[in-house]
């Protein structure tokens, strides 16, 4: 008897451990802000992410966990500019939706530059690179490239034209597959379709992109967004029983979407789609997917954003949390939360300061490529070199640029910096892209110190000055903040510690928004200096940069967190 009541204790005690009841809170969203078409992969225990960048560098950023919840970055995919730059193109053009595999022993990126060259693969033997240079596919018509392993064998798949390149509608796509030597690199036999226009393709469906396969139970699923990347965005599967098709679309597509949803609902979740499915460490399946925060109807700032929410097999389909219609800002999962070391917050609220005087960290952002000859590290900070380049071009500005993450946030930054000239300026940027930005910058006028304020035009060729106000000369150093309320922006400079003054408040933020813009990029902070065409020797140093992000939304979660940290460094 007293053996039996041993063992009972025993194993009450073994089911009631922390270990046997931990739970994780899964937040929302995972990455937040300008994280765009995630996909990832799952090696062992360990996950890896990569993101578009468009025409930022280094681009493809990539991303590890061990949860799906604390995401470190530990490279860029794209970060020489021997492997690629973006000179020449708009802001929004460049890389456009990576994937990423991995298949003994080598992991394989794929995606399209978009309008140069089109299609490529990178290779590397660990995540954190570094990653080959890119090795072109041709064949490979359209976009969003993902690699499908099944055994030794190897696909791809992307979106592409319309059969005979003659679409019978605005947005008429086809996903197709070549089967892929992963080993050359290169594909291998014919081009076959397996979809043409989307699930329906009676009703005109539009923009069947980001495709992926995935088996399980010995049913090989195709799912892909359809709908276009804003408000009607969605996912949609279909299954087979051989990779190369036939496919049968489920019957109760899409698996995500928030479309239907009411417009005033609050702290909507919209635009959701492209998404990619992983099994978790419970050996549950997740999305990874992206979506937008609007702060009021489709106006947003901070991009697309990287999310997640688990999904549940119903009849051998999978459907994207089907207990709730609105997207959640947290979910629960029953296993151990693994922290990143030394990893910067990516989710919920947060407030760092990094400082420049040994690395960068690797999030930070050039325009096109880099110039390493332009801008050093050290006690000072960061110091640009004013370059002639400015944001309103397509080339190589003196700019290195965080994303905005909240829609309500802060940014602020000590600059000392003594302009020679009316033309030579530095400062902090809003930017959006060439037309659409907010510069806040020392500068002169008839010979006089100032702080000035900026806002690009269409135009493309000059700013317009906002704002105004006199700086004493006793001094280099300034101190400038950007404060980001929703559809409203503000800027403040102080001469001293602490005595700040507010340069132009309630600036239309709507202005730097996706919809007023176009395009697919988020907001992103640039320190900034330029001699606007003229030579220059000066230079700006920037001691630090401080974010800090706040939005009632994300409080639920309970993540706060202040780090002082500069991550690996961009080469």
């Amino acid at each position: 008897m007293k053996r039996t009541l041993a063992l009972l204790a025993l194993s009450v005690k073994l089911f009631s451990s922390p270990a046997a009841a931990q739970t994780t809170t899964l937040p929302n969203p995972i990455l937040t802000g300008f994280y765009p078409d995630p996909a990832a992969v799952q090696v062992g225990s360990d996950y890896y992410l990569v993101n578009s960048t468009f025409s930022y560098f280094p681009g493809l950023p990539v991303f590890h966990s061990k949860d799906l919840k604390n995401w470190k970055q530990i490279g860029n995919v794209i970060d020489r500019p021997a492997q690629m730059n973006f000179l020449g193109q708009r802001m929004t053009r460049g890389l456009f939706a990576p994937g990423i595999a991995y298949h003994k022993g080598t992991y394989y990126v794929t995606c399209t530059n978009i309008d140069h060259r089109g299609n490529f693969v990178v290779t590397a033997k660990s995540p954190a690179g570094p990653w080959s240079d890119p090795v072109w596919l041709p064949e490979v018509r359209g976009i969003d490239p993902s690699l499908f392993f099944d055994g030794d064998k190897a696909y791809i798949l992307y979106n592409s034209d319309a059969p005979d390149r003659k679409p019978l509608y605005d947005g008429h796509r086809t996903i197709r597959i070549y089967e892929f030597d992963p080993v050359n690199l290169k594909v291998v036999g014919t081009e076959q379709q397996l979809v043409n226009g989307g699930v329906d393709i009676s009703k005109k469906p539009v923009w069947i992109e980001g495709p992926h396969i995935m088996k399980k139970n010995g049913w090989y699923y195709l799912y892909a967004a359809e709908g276009g990347t804003s408000v009607n965005h969605s996912q949609v599967v279909f299954r087979s029983k051989s990779a190369l098709g036939p496919y049968v679309p489920y019957e109760n597509n899409p698996i995500l979407t928030q479309r239907d949803l009411p417009a005033d609902r609050p702290n909507p979740i919209t635009s959701a789609g492209h998404a990619n499915l992983l099994e978790g460490p419970d050996g549950k399946t997740y999305a990874i997917f992206l979506a937008v925060r609007p702060y009021s109807d489709n106006f947003y700032n901070t991009g697309r954003e990287t999310f997640i929410a688990p999904v549940t097999w119903k009849n051998d389909w999978p459907v994207v949390d089907p207990e709730h219609k609105e997207l959640q800002y947290a979910y629960t999962a029953n296993y151990k939360e693994v922290k990143q070391k030394g990893a910067l917050p990516q989710s919920g609220n947060f407030k760092y300061t990094l400082s420049f005087e040994k690395e960068l960290d690797p999030a930070l952002l050039f325009m096109r490529s880099i110039d390493s000859a332009s801008f050093s590290l050290g006690k000072a900070g960061l110091t640009l070199n004013l370059k002639p380049a400015t944001i309103m071009e397509l080339g190589n500005p003196s700019f290195v640029g965080k994303r905005q993450q909240h829609i309500n946030c802060t940014v602020e930054t000590e600059l000392n910096f003594s302009a020679g000239s009316e033309k030579e300026q530095a400062g902090l940027v809003a930017f959006q892209d060439e037309h659409h930005f907010y510069f806040i910058s020392r500068s002169k006028d008839k010979g006089a110190d100032v702080v000035q304020l900026f806002q690009g035009n269409t135009n493309g060729k000059t700013m317009d000055l906002v704002a105004q106000a006199p700086l004493a000369a006793n001094g280099n150093k300034l101190l400038l903040r950007i404060k980001a309320e929703g559809p409203a922006y503000s800027f403040y400079f102080s001469e001293g510690a602490n005595n700040w003054k507010p340069l132009k408040e309630g600036v239309d933020g709507k202005f730097l928004s996706t919809q007023v813009a176009g395009g697919f990029i988020g907001v992103v902070f640039g320190m900034y200096a330029t001699s606007n065409g003229a030579t220059s020797t000066n230079k700006a140093s920037f001691k630090s940069l401080t974010y800090a992000g706040n939005d009632p939304a994300l409080n639920l979660q309970g993540s706060k967190a202040e780090n002082k940290t500069a991550a690996g460094p961009i080469r």
